[in-house]
């Protein structure tokens, strides 16, 4: 039975526990070997220095103590300046590989198709739109995920990767690196150049002693030359030492990395439903000259984030951070022969041929779910099929108003990616009014169109947010705003989430004194009426969780419950808000709470309507994001029991849930088989 997203977390966890151990050995033992080459070198070269330095048997305490603190100490440095640089996230791993970030506006077909299947896959996941990096100076086939956890994600591929791979393959390798952002991979990876950077400035402080330490020059001072001597012994031993490190922290990379290579590779096909992509992908890297390997400098210390062996070839496949690409093929393709044939180029015309097909079907995709599609795509869509498809969609909705949404199966969702999800997800990029689709992905429009996202349909809260608007923005963005504001009242309530997630990439364009504008312009225009309702609460959510993090200003959370008791008060304020929100009837309200509190197998009275404010539910959602991965599936079925209670679950309350599991780091798919409009 396929693991969920919580046993996933959870197994990252164990993984990273792990990962420290065999750090702790490995600098035990660099020790020990250290202060035995000193020992050595003391005990040799010179009696009088032997005798000066207490150096006379196998055991020397102040020795020791020299040698574990210096060595303790360079290690712990290093790992901590290479941590500290890589705390921007994913977007620091992406630049120090030589990565440029795609202009989410690209034109070109290549570049175009990459940040569509990303888009595409990052909203039928209900992670945020990651940002998108080209390695330009790698001809290979290669990509990698990289951030701290899915709201500082970034995707990066090289240019290989835009010239060989069709739309197919491509979507498949997305899918792979998505799965190592849904199972908690990206943290552990990045935890693991930190640490196996403290081990490697052991080499380099051996070979930098080594090349500049002065030279005997037979000098009669016998006790300088046997200074040299010893000092040279010692940094060539570093040396030695150090790479020996190096030696260990392959096989530690091995060890975490290629079983995951594998469950990412299943992941993909689970989530496209297309084995062909992928697997596509793989033989194309064994039919290139370059196959996956990556150029840079920085390839060493990044090479267990790479979808491809970025290393291939150059040491023991014992030691190797990825199977072997026929091994990892036959997986998928058990008919494969083993043969590679050769990959040709796709171009720009293939890419632009690929971009125009994928944009007929999403434009069909689009008919048939309901979306107001303009002209230019709608033109692609079958209209029989497109009539079928509402029916069939019509029946399905009418299904979901007597359907009771299943706890169980909906937090089974978490964290994965299914065909409808991703059907939809393309439906909606295809469906968006162009000038909506051109504001979302640059910095200002990105701005403008939260702002209209949160203008109220109220008519005097309206006109109070307008005001305070138009004294904010200039006039030439007033005038662009002006002329969103209409696009954005005419889209349906769905589309509220997917947008702020498309407009996330260009957001984190901000400039930090930018979006600390920004973001007081989005808080005053959230307690214009002085109150914050269910829709500005999800959109706020989203938009302080997501980039607060990225410019700074919070931390991700970590882990500091491990039971349900210990957030026992937090449970039980989120259930009685959801429950206040979603129902207005007492002894209704008073069931779907009872629902959820069931679910946990606890009982509380139902807190009063007054308390459960979105200012509390907020401050309680923080403390539940610092449990532990299983307290998290409990709360997230007690919600959805809680939601589900009347039997039906409107499309408010479906993007509420999403939200909730967003600001605890689980996140939730659209649900697109069981809401109602």
């Amino acid at each position: 039975m396929a693991m969920n997203f919580f046993e996933h977390q959870d197994v990252a966890r164990r993984k990273s526990g792990r990962l420290v151990m065999l750090f702790v050995l490995a600098v035990v033992s660099i020790v020990a070997v250290i202060y035995a080459v000193v020992m050595i070198a003391l005990g040799t070269t010179d009696e009088g220095l032997a005798r000066a330095t207490g150096v006379n048997g196998v055991w020397n305490p102040y020795v020791c103590g020299i040698v574990t603190v210096s060595t303790l100490s360079v290690i712990v440095a290093g790992s901590l300046f290479k941590t500290i640089e890589l705390a921007q996230g994913g977007e620091r791993v992406a630049l120090l590989l030589g990565g440029r970030r795609l202009d989410s506006n690209s034109k070109k077909p290549a570049e175009r198709r990459l940040l569509n299947v990303v888009e595409e896959i990052a909203i039928a996941s209900g992670v945020p739109v990651p940002s998108v990096y080209v390695l330009d100076r790698e001809t290979s086939i290669n990509a990698f995920a990289a951030g701290w956890e899915p709201t500082s994600a970034v995707i990066g591929v090289t240019r290989g990767t835009l010239e060989y791979l069709n739309r197919d393959e491509l979507q498949g390798v997305i899918a792979h690196e998505f799965s190592h952002i849904l199972n908690g991979d990206m943290r552990l990876n990045i935890r693991l150049i930190g640490l196996l950077n403290g081990i490697l400035i052991i080499a380099l402080i051996g070979y930098y002693v080594l090349r500049f330490a002065p030279r005997s020059s037979g000098s009669s001072d016998s006790k300088k030359g046997n200074g040299i001597a010893v000092v040279t012994i010692i940094a060539l031993s570093l040396v030695i030492i150090g790479y020996v490190g190096v030696f260990f922290g392959k096989l530690i990379k091995a060890a975490v990395s290629r079983q995951r290579e594998y469950l990412a590779d299943a992941s993909a096909v689970q989530f496209t439903r297309n084995p062909e992509g992928i697997a596509g992908a793989l033989k194309k890297i064994g039919g290139v000259a370059e196959h996956a390997r990556i150029a840079d400098p920085h390839a060493e210390e990044a090479s267990h984030m790479f979808f491809g062996d970025a290393l291939e070839g150059s040491f023991l496949n014992l030691f190797s951070t990825h199977p072997p690409l026929a091994e990892r093929i036959k997986r998928i393709d058990p008919a494969f022969n083993g043969r590679f044939p050769r990959a040709e180029q796709a171009g720009e015309q293939a890419a632009a041929a690929t971009a125009g097909a994928a944009a007929a079907r999403q434009g069909a995709q689009a008919a048939a779910m309901g979306f107001a599609v303009g002209a230019d795509v709608a033109t692609h869509a079958s209209r029989s099929a497109a009539e079928r498809s509402r029916q069939e969609l019509a029946s399905l909705r009418a299904q979901a108003r007597n359907r009771q949404l299943d706890p169980t199966q909906a937090v089974e969702q978490v964290g994965t990616i299914s065909a409808a999800q991703l059907d939809h997800a393309a439906a909606f990029i295809a469906a968006l009014p162009a000038e909506l689709d051109r504001a979302a992905r640059e910095p200002h429009g990105a701005q403008l169109v939260v702002y209209a996202l949160l203008v109220d349909r109220d008519e005097q809260v309206r006109g109070a947010q307008l005001k305070l608007l138009e004294s904010v923005l200039d006039g030439a963005s007033w005038q662009e705003f002006d002329r969103l504001l209409p696009e954005v009242d005419a889209l349906g309530p769905g589309y509220r989430m997917p947008l702020l997630e498309l407009a996330q990439p260009a957001l984190k364009a901000l400039s930090a004194r930018q979006y600390d504008l920004f973001r007081a312009s989005v808080e005053r225009l959230v307690k214009a009426d002085e109150q914050v309702d269910l829709a500005e609460y999800v959109l706020w959510t989203m938009i302080v969780r997501h980039l607060d993090q990225h410019f700074g200003r919070r931390r991700p959370p970590k882990v500091q419950y491990q039971s349900l008791d210990a957030v026992g008060n937090a449970a039980i304020g989120v259930l009685a808000t959801l429950a206040h929100v979603g129902h207005h009837d007492e002894s209704v309200t008073q069931g779907a709470f009872e629902a959820g509190m069931q679910r946990l197998g606890k009982g509380a009275s139902l807190p009063r309507r007054e308390t459960c404010t979105l200012a509390a539910l907020d401050r309680d959602v923080a403390t539940l994001a610092a449990s532990a991965p299983q307290v998290k599936r409990q709360m997230i079925e007690a919600c959805v029991a809680t939601i589900a209670a009347d039997g039906l679950t409107s499309l408010d309350e479906a993007e509420l849930l999403r939200a909730l599991c967003d600001a605890l780091g689980c996140p939730m798919p659209p649900l697109v088989s069981h809401t109602t409009a």
